[in-house]
């Protein structure tokens, strides 16, 4: 199964819950809300490990002309 230990049927009553208690016209926005909320994590990972590794590659340049 793709979603863990959810499966499809699950996905459909949270789904359906969703839309009984905000209704369809607020879902699209929280749908958006939710999907920049998880682009600016990614984007921020992201960032992360590139500082990370900019930061490895600065040191073993520091170590090379060390030695």
């Amino acid at each position: 199964m793709p979603f863990g230990q959810i499966g499809i049927p699950g996905l459909i009553l949270i789904l359906i819950i969703a839309l009984i208690i905000f209704g369809p016209s607020k879902l699209p926005e929280l749908g958006r809300a939710a999907g920049s909320t998880l682009r600016e994590f990614k984007n921020s990972t992201k960032d992360l490990m590139s500082s990370d590794d900019d930061d490895d590659q600065s040191e073993k340049k520091a170590t090379a002309q060390n030695d």
